[in-house]
């Protein structure tokens, strides 16, 4: 270990608003602008200098002090920056400094849009904890697309989506009696037996819900996960995409403008923004030319779903198994990587086995994961579900996702609690008139803003492609008891699919917290169990009512 570096008194004074310690070899920066903790990293990457004395030497006005808060030390740092821009290049400097961000009023089909980089954190609304039965400044909390602005189409789009929530809250009490007389009340109190029957039936009801519903959002992320972002927003043929992108970077520039000077400058960004549009465009075409047939507007509408969801394993490798057991092996051995798939492959089954249980070791609970070995093979699914469940699914991002437009020709959930139930023939009223103002609006060449006024039970289509080690986490964190049924149902059949069709039985059975229970008696005692805790620690979740 090295001897902590010495500062004299006068360092240490200028240091200590900056920095959590100055005595250890581990220590955080404090109270400084991003820009400046981007450029200090940078640098710090090709100096032989520790961190705090490249502070001293480089980043700070031993004159007059640091005084980054001041217009002249921001614009000192910004110099630094655009230094150490030049010197080093653009994207290695945008991931050292990053911003958090709140967009509110996002309808669903943004939210997905917003949530789709990897490399970025999100926080959305939830669906079964917030009941959308109140309105925000006289109107139900739904984003009238922009392109309805003085279409004839408008005035019909209000009146169908004000009918869909009017209806969404004049059910919310009288679906909870109805579960009520389901899930009596046991030995937990009346306030969580109720709480606990309220998120049931916001479950069901989300169905209702049409795509345009808002949510409020927070974001985080590195200037280069923003920059992306907001190339990909600029491209997107959503106006209401283009016009938050337009916000996003006026409210980012606030706070790191440095990162995001490429976005709209003509030879750069806006050149980006144009190659995804028009890739996007000239593959609509191709698709159009070569399966013009099977566009949505050429089905018709086929009412409630057989199966709420279909899950297919479309693409898997027979040898999976074995290559992740040779992974598992690689970092204790000394063979080459094909040398040792070639020894495993001519191990006996039961060998096999054998080290694979001992790589996954005693897993206690789910978030105890095997290692990277698990990354050695990979699942591909064709899903058709529900879009409240892939709404859920979606923000599992490391992996491979991608989706087909919201339409209303794959037919929609019927929620079985609905069955002898008079919402059940207003289930059915509804799900047709969200039906027709779809097709008013795609027929009217408005196709896109179509999938706006498609309600949550209308099922979608996407592919999810994972390895092993993310289908664990994504299989047992999704098949919980307390997860929405529609999502549940899909995890428990990915594991299956993996067991069955794959052969990858070991693999499956190291997915040990999948949870196969059906029913609700399940979900609802885990209900139960966290609204207990929330009120043994005085932490009750108050939900509007």
């Amino acid at each position: 270990m090295p001897n902590p570096e010495i500062f004299t008194r006068e360092e240490r004074r200028l240091l200590e608003p900056y920095f959590t310690n100055l005595d250890e070899r581990v220590f955080a920066l404090t109270n400084l602008p991003e820009v400046v903790k981007g450029a200090l990293f940078a640098r710090y990457s090709r100096s032989p200098k520790s961190l705090r004395r490249l502070f001293l030497d480089e980043f700070i006005d031993t004159d007059h002090g640091a005084a980054f808060d001041t217009g002249a030390g921001l614009r000192r740092a910004r110099e630094l920056y655009d230094r150490v821009f030049i010197e080093f290049g653009d994207d290695s400097v945008a991931q050292l400094g990053g911003a958090h961000l709140a967009v509110e009023g996002a309808s669903n089909i943004l939210t997905k849009i917003l949530e789709r980089g990897r490399l970025m954190s999100y926080l959305e609304q939830s669906t079964r904890y917030i009941p959308f039965t109140s309105r925000l400044d006289g109107r139900w909390r739904y984003c009238i697309p922009p392109e309805l602005e003085n279409h004839p189409a408008r005035k019909v789009y209000i009146e169908v989506l004000d009918e869909i929530f009017e209806t969404y809250t004049e059910w919310v009490k009288p679906l909870q009696e109805l579960l009520s007389t389901r899930f009596p009340q046991g030995t937990e109190s009346v306030a969580v037996h109720h709480r606990t029957l309220q998120a049931k039936a916001l479950d069901i009801l989300r169905g209702l819900l049409p795509a345009a519903t808002t949510s409020n959002l927070g974001l985080f992320g590195s200037g280069q996960a923003f920059e992306s972002l907001l190339l990909r927003m600029r491209a997107h043929p959503s106006a209401e995409a283009r016009e938050t992108a337009r916000l996003m970077l006026h409210e980012l520039r606030k706070v790191i403008p440095e990162f995001l000077k490429r976005v709209d400058q003509e030879e750069r960004g806006v050149v980006w923004s144009r190659y995804l549009s028009e890739t996007r465009e000239e593959t609509e075409r191709m698709a159009s030319e070569f399966f013009g047939e099977d566009s949505p507007l050429s089905k018709e509408e086929k009412g409630p779903a057989e199966k709420s969801q279909t899950v297919q394993l479309t693409d898997f490798d027979p040898e999976g198994e074995i290559k992740v057991i040779a992974a598992a092996l690689y970092s204790t051995s000394n063979l080459p990587d094909g040398e040792l798939l070639a020894r495993v492959r001519r191990m006996p089954h039961e060998d096999r086995v054998r080290v694979l249980k001992a790589y996954v070791g005693s897993r206690r609970n789910r978030r105890h994961r095997p290692g990277r070995a698990f990354e050695r093979t990979s699942y591909r699914f064709d899903i058709l579900s529900d879009y409240g469940a892939f709404r859920d699914l979606q923000r599992h991002r490391i992996l491979s996702i991608e989706w087909q437009q919201l339409t209303t020709h794959h037919g929609y959930h019927f929620p079985q609690e609905l069955e002898a139930s008079p919402l059940g023939d207003r289930w059915h009223q509804i799900m047709t008139r969200s039906s027709e103002l779809f097709h008013r609006l795609a027929v009217e060449g408005l196709e896109r803003v179509a999938s706006y006024a498609v309600c949550m039970a209308y099922r979608i289509r996407y592919y999810m492609e994972m390895n092993a080690r993310e289908a664990m986490h994504l299989i047992e964190l999704r098949t919980a008891p307390q997860g929405h049924t529609s999502y549940r149902l899909i995890g428990q059949e990915m594991h299956r699919l993996i067991a069955e069709t794959a052969g990858h039985r070991a693999i499956a059975e190291a997915i040990s917290f999948a949870d196969h229970t059906s029913g609700e008696e399940g979900r609802l005692s885990a209900e139960m169990s966290l609204e207990t805790r929330r009120t043994d620690h005085g932490s009750i979740l108050r939900l509007e009512e």
